[in-house]
Order: structure tokens, then C-alpha cells, then sequence
């Protein structure tokens, strides 16, 4: 009898890894559905990580309880292994070679909201001059009148060539600093109240790129919310008002999803036109990386982090909400080396990601 109710419990174990495997699957693989559509199921994405860790721990189960079962969880790992990349690649790292450019991206917070060190520069200026890439992305950077000032005096030296693109409503804004000269830009058109994408043509050692810093749609969250999801995520809430957070937080996050899915179209439908040419795209996509906008804007690119960067490369770490919404891509033409997320700033919510890019010879 004994050995009945171990046959049985057994197989109801792997009866729910398959079940969570299926679901592993169509989370990982929801990015392919249009938020137009599927407002709700295309936020799944971000709950990949849960299932990623439920198919691990069955795994470490099966390993110790019945080792040919681990089959389930690993044929689950390899059925997920494009949206497993994804999430967390892991890649051999290696050092740039010489001729490469150095690529950052950076969503500011409006600069750090103004603060300042004891010094009184402000601390993403000093950041910008120590790590002297490039070409510099940044987001949410409408800097005042003070800020102008530093900017002028501490990076201009470093870079010549500075070109700023206001969202028409004003108060946010892009940002490029580049040691390149940049021949020209333009805001790629799509509805937003204040969010914005903007393309800026450049001359890298002779060859035109087209550089593109994008700032999608945000949650929608306010700053209330925020603080109900960050308690929840400690387990702070009572019941049913974690209840009510968790339907709010899922209904806000599809209508966000749903307003950056044309935001993505336009974006994709511009690059198409540039099929073929040199592409660094920088920004932050507000959504996963499992995700509609990043599946529609990556396409026809190579995402840097996943190529060439290890681990989850969080790059939002505030409110809760810890992952990977920043990008670099590049086209073909590039090689990405050591692509990361500086975590050793935190004056924004964002943390900066760096990477190389070295241009390849067409064959």
C-alpha cells in the first residue's frame, strides 16, 4: 500500500512540473502577443522569472528524489531557451578589441532630480565624464539652466557635439552626447503625452550611423501605488488589500503595455526604412525583456545584453520592480563586447548600462 501512495504521489509531482512547464512556455513565448489584443496576457512576461525558478526547483526535487524525472524540468529548459536567453544569458566574457566604441545608456530621472554633491556638481555629470564613452544615450535629461552650466564645462571638452530633442508637450526629454559629429536628428512621430523617440544621424570614423534613444511609454504608476506594490513584494499587506494592489497593479500594467505596443510599431517601421544601414539603438523600453515592445523594436537588431552580457542585468531598482528594462541593440555591423548594467550608481531609479561596440568588415 505504501509503495502504491508513493507510485501516486510521484506522479501527481511531475503531473505539476509539466503543468508548470506548459505555463513556463507561454509566459516565456507571450511576447509574440499584441497588447492591442491581449492587453492583459501580453503583461505575462513579466512573471517569467517565477516560473524559471518553480522548474528549478523541481529539478534540484528530481535530482534527489528520482533522478530520470529531472527529464521534465530540463526538456522544460530547452523548450524555453529563447525566452530563457532572454531573461538571463550567460556569455564567455572577453575583453574589447582596439578600435572599439564605447556605448552608454541612462535613464536620469531628470538628472537625479537636481541633487548634488558636496561639491555641488551633480553626481550623473561626474558619472558621464569618469566612464568617457563614446556616445552617450540619456533619458529623461532636460537639464536647467544650472545643470547647462556643468554640462558646458565638465563634458563639453569631451564632447563636442551635443543635441537635445524635447517631448513637444515639454518636460521630458532626450538626450546624446557624442565624441562623433552628429549630422542631424529628428523625433520619431508617435501619440505619447510624454514620452518620446528620436533618431540622430552620425559620422563614426567615416561611416554614417543612425543612432536611435528611445524613452517608452512608463507604467502609469503613481508614487501611492508604487509603495502598495514594494509592500507587497515584502509581504506587508494584509490579504485582501494585497488582493486589490495585485488586480491594480495587473490592470495599469496592460494599459501601459497597451499604449507602448504602437509606440514599438513606429519605432520597428522607422528602422525598416534604414534596413541594411548602421544602427545603435539606446534607451529604456519601460517593459521586460520578454515583451512586445522589445521582441518588435529587436527584430532585425542584436540586443547587446543578451549577446554579450551575464545574468538578469536589472536596470530598474526601485518600487518593487526589479528588471531589465534598459537596451542597447546594434545592426549586424556591430560587435557587442561586455555589455553590463553599472549598479555602483544609484542616484536615478534607473541604473546606467555600458557597453562595446566594435564594427565589423564586410566580407
Amino acid at each position: 500500500m505504501f509503495d502504491g501512495i508513493k507510485i501516486f504521489t510521484i506522479r501527481m509531482i511531475a503531473g505539476a512540473n509539466v503543468a508548470s512547464v506548459i505555463l513556463m512556455m507561454a509566459v516565456g513565448y507571450s511576447d509574440h502577443l499584441s497588447p492591442e489584443h491581449f492587453a492583459l496576457l501580453s503583461t505575462a512576461g513579466l512573471f517569467f522569472p517565477l516560473f524559471l525558478f518553480v522548474n528549478f526547483c523541481f529539478l534540484f526535487f528530481w535530482l534527489i528524489v528520482k533522478a530520470r524525472y529531472a527529464l521534465i524540468p530540463f526538456l522544460g529548459f530547452l523548450l524555453c531557451y529563447v525566452p530563457v536567453r532572454k531573461y538571463m544569458p550567460l556569455n564567455i566574457c572577453s575583453e574589447p578589441p582596439a578600435g572599439s566604441i564605447k556605448v552608454l545608456s541612462y535613464n536620469t530621472l531628470s538628472l537625479a532630480e537636481g541633487v548634488t554633491d558636496e561639491d555641488g556638481v551633480n553626481p550623473i555629470v561626474k558619472y558621464v565624464r569618469r566612464q568617457n564613452a563614446d556616445i552617450v544615450c540619456l533619458q529623461e535629461a532636460v537639464p536647467t539652466a544650472y545643470e547647462w552650466e556643468q554640462i558646458d564645462t565638465l563634458l563639453r571638452p569631451v564632447y563636442p557635439y551635443i543635441e537635445t530633442i524635447n517631448h513637444p508637450n515639454g518636460g521630458n526629454g532626450l538626450m546624446v552626447l557624442s565624441k562623433f559629429p552628429i549630422l542631424g536628428k529628428e523625433l520619431i512621430p508617435y501619440a505619447s503625452k510624454g514620452n518620446l523617440s528620436a533618431a540622430f544621424r552620425l559620422s563614426v570614423k567615416g561611416k554614417e550611423v543612425l543612432l536611435v534613444n528611445n524613452h517608452l511609454e512608463t507604467t502609469g504608476l503613481s508614487l501611492e501605488e508604487r509603495r502598495k506594490f514594494k509592500n507587497l513584494v515584502k509581504g506587508k499587506l494584509e490579504t485582501d488589500t494585497a488582493e486589490q494592489t495585485s488586480k491594480l497593479l495587473i490592470v495599469k500594467l496592460a494599459e501601459a503595455t497597451k499604449k507602448r505596443a504602437p509606440e514599438a510599431d513606429a519605432v520597428a517601421n522607422y528602422l525598416s526604412r534604414y534596413k541594411g544601414k548602421s544602427i545603435i539603438l539606446c534607451g529604456d523600453f519601460n517593459d521586460s525583456p520578454i515583451s512586445y515592445a522589445h521582441r518588435t523594436i529587436a527584430q532585425d537588431l542584436t540586443d547587446c545584453f543578451i549577446e554579450s552580457g551575464n545574468g538578469l542585468g536589472i536596470s530598474y531598482h526601485r518600487s518593487g520592480f526589479y528588471v531589465r528594462i534598459d537596451n542597447i541593440m546594434c545592426s549586424e555591423d556591430w560587435k557587442p563586447y561586455g555589455c553590463k548594467v553599472d549598479s555602483k550608481i544609484a542616484v536615478s531609479d534607473h541604473y546606467p548600462m555600458l557597453c562595446y561596440l566594435k564594427m565589423q568588415s564586410k566580407h
